[in-house]
């Protein structure tokens, strides 16, 4: 669930663009709006989602915290199978 009271300067936006069944692919969280993609690369854009969240939240950081390097390297390790 997102809740919308919060002053977010930050967003991981996923886009997926290999999509060929025209399904309507949507799925939002905390810190992260994920659209498209066929049913396997949305799945994968969401379990990278909200592994890096979790990376965050044992971190105790905000995604707006993050220096270009944590980023890269937070979403580097939620990536990997």
């Amino acid at each position: 669930m997102i809740d919308n009271t919060k002053n977010n300067s930050a967003l991981l936006l996923g886009v997926g663009l290999d999509n060929r069944d025209e399904h309507r692919r949507i799925t939002r969280g905390d810190n992260f709006y994920l659209v498209g993609g066929s049913e396997e690369t949305h799945e994968r854009m969401t379990e990278t989602a909200i592994k890096f969240n979790e990376k965050l939240a044992r971190k105790g950081k905000q995604l707006a915290e993050l220096s270009p390097q944590e980023f890269a390297e937070y979403i580097h390790e939620a990536s990997e199978k």
